[in-house]
């Protein structure tokens, strides 16, 4: 990769980016994958988690008795990958919470936040007209160690 021509703090973070290992985080604690990507991706000491839906894991069943059991279980997920990667709730920076029916929202923020102890991430809450399955909500997190 030739660096020479460029700034030298754009050449630092070149570097650091370049060589950074990506390390795969599945757990048998939260659903195996539906599709070609892995539930998270631990680059350094940052962890994206892929969007997570009511799916049992142990089961592989749909949860879809209500919002408030769907987003309970949905946290859960989200916690078994979290842990697998030696984080928690208290490590997420970064929530994106894709609905189906906006008048919902109360219902699925007030499970949301009771999994957060500390300060709340950044997150934005946004409504599709659908999610796979057929749910009600999915939720995917960014987190970091710090």
């Amino acid at each position: 990769m030739q660096l020479s021509g460029l700034h030298w703090c754009c050449r630092y973070f070149i570097s650091i980016f370049a060589f950074m290992e990506k390390q795969i985080i599945n757990t048998q604690n939260a659903p195996a994958p539906i599709g070609p990507y892995n539930q998270a991706i631990k680059a350094g000491n940052t962890l994206y988690i892929s969007g997570q839906i009511a799916l049992n894991p142990a089961t592989g069943e749909l949860v879809k008795s209500g919002v408030v059991d769907e987003t309970h279980l949905v946290m859960k997920n989200l916690q078994a990958i979290l842990t697998e990667a030696g984080m928690s709730f208290n490590d997420v920076v970064k929530s994106t919470i894709f609905i189906t029916d906006m008048n919902t929202f109360a219902q699925i923020n007030e499970v949301y936040g009771s999994y957060f102890t500390g300060t709340y991430p950044a997150r934005e809450t946004v409504q599709v007209s659908a999610l796979p399955k057929g749910v009600n909500v999915e939720i995917s997190v960014i987190a970091v160690k710090g």
